[in-house]
């Protein structure tokens, strides 16, 4: 029988080769082949002595690995670019301009970012040049271009609204498309004179390409109608700003143009192709815990909803193998992908993982065989705080009581998760990993 040290071992093992098949560069690298004036893209081939000119534009929490791909296959062939990504995930890059800005929450130098952005299009991009547009997840809070009459300070209101009501990411990126000028087909608006290419890591459950990063390059199936929905629908229309709730009532009664649809001539150069996602990441995860001698199977890599929920179904599979045997016999590696919820009602600090495995905590005290739970952002920070994620096992409720019989019911109540593994000295903590495919969750049990 494994250990609780075995265990939380062999979880660190599995989650950092998941975080290594994430790896930005490689999924670009892997997707573009250069042989002379010969460029292979995914399904596309371009010969680039027909292209005036190489164009790198993009944002995101893997931007800066995605560029430093994109200037070592283009090589003399670029000619320049911008990419903003989070604070803290930059990279050395020779040609193309690295922008740092605020992330969840956009800043002002997320608007010079795409002040310069827009700049940069509209002075030097021209008829015959291709554009390569790296995006991904992060890319709707760092791609920051206000609409007209919409401040800044507007924008930062309303997303720390969608963030506390638990607001899911098609939610947030709805409101998100219909408040800026580049999201929701915008970009694909100003490049329209020339050809651009679209390289994606996914962020979201499903891939839907104009959900991720609030697709840029993709017509918006979404509607100032929906956004009136959703603000109603989340109980908060009477608190976002007078500038924001008349935009959306205009948009919706046709006063202003919506954001561009299937169909419109802008997107007739524009390409799309997802080049990593979560399914890889399970996918290498259990081939990991397998090579370490554990039944292993991925339930979902598309996991939404309550955070709550999610680590009640997960405790009840490890339970069911615990006293019935299935799905899987012992030792078990059950593993989930996706990205749930969590509707902050207090004012502590954590994140769905942290607040994932909190909640395991009871039943895993309960559970008749050494059992670890796991939740990790991949990309290596969860909610505002320093960690991606944390792990529990069956002594962490015993464990935590020295700190208060209550300890974890008022952490939970307060969604103090954070604080709560960090005194019991089990938080998550990888550092920036410039890779963004949601979160990766593991039970492994002994």
């Amino acid at each position: 029988m494994k250990s609780h040290r075995t265990l939380r071992a062999d979880a660190a093992r599995i989650w950092s080769a998941a975080l290594r098949a994430s790896d930005a560069s490689a999924a670009v690298s892997s997707c573009i082949r250069r042989r002379g004036r010969l460029l292979r893209v995914c399904t596309r081939t371009f010969h680039l002595g027909e292209i005036r000119a190489l164009w790198v534009i993009g944002a995101g929490k893997a931007a800066a690995p995605m560029a430093s791909a994109l200037e070592r296959i283009l090589g003399t062939y670029l000619s320049g670019g911008i990419v903003v990504t989070k604070y803290g995930h930059g990279l050395p890059l020779k040609k193309i301009e690295l922008v740092e800005a605020g992330h969840p929450l956009p800043d002002a130098m997320g608007v010079a970012g795409g002040r310069r952005m827009v700049s940069l299009i509209e002075s030097r991009v021209q008829p015959g040049d291709l554009v390569f547009c790296p995006f991904s997840g992060g890319g709707s809070a760092l791609l920051v271009s206000p609409a007209e009459g919409i401040s800044l300070e507007d924008k930062l209101a309303c997303t720390r609204l969608l963030l506390n009501s638990g607001a899911s990411i098609h939610e947030f990126n709805t409101i998100r498309k219909h408040l800026s000028n580049l999201k929701g087909g915008g970009l694909a608006r100003l490049l329209s004179k020339a050809t651009a290419v679209s390289l994606i890591i996914s962020d979201v459950v499903g891939d839907p390409l104009d959900t991720i990063a609030s697709g840029p390059l993709v017509p918006d199936t979404s509607t100032y109608a929906d956004c009136l929905d959703i603000i109603q629908g989340l109980k908060i229309a009477n608190e976002v700003p007078p500038s924001i709730l008349q935009r959306f009532e205009a948009g919706a009664a046709g006063r202003i143009p919506d954001t561009p649809k299937q169909g419109d001539a802008m997107f007739r150069n524009t390409s799309n192709f997802i080049v990593a996602g979560n399914a890889r990441a399970c996918s290498a995860a259990v081939l990991e815990a397998r090579r370490l001698g554990y039944r292993s199977m991925v339930v979902t890599s598309r996991l939404e909803g309550d955070t709550s929920e999610a680590a009640h179904f997960h405790m009840s599979i490890a339970e069911e193998i615990v006293y019935s045997g299935r799905p899987l016999r012992r030792p078990a590696c059950v593993i989930s992908g996706g990205e749930t919820t969590v509707k902050v009602t207090g004012s502590g600090k954590g994140g769905r993982n942290q607040e994932f495995v909190a909640h395991c905590a009871r039943r895993l005290a309960h559970l008749a065989a050494p059992c670890v739970a796991a939740s990790v952002g991949t990309d290596g920070t969860d909610g505002p705080t320093d960690a991606a994620g944390a792990m529990a096992d069956n002594t962490t409720v015993a464990r935590s009581l020295k700190f208060g019989a209550r300890f974890l019911q008022e952490s939970l109540e307060n969604n103090d998760s954070y604080n709560f593994f960090k005194r019991l000295g089990d938080l998550i903590i990888t550092g920036p990993t410039r890779t963004n495919v949601m979160d990766l969750r593991l039970i492994l049990i002994g």
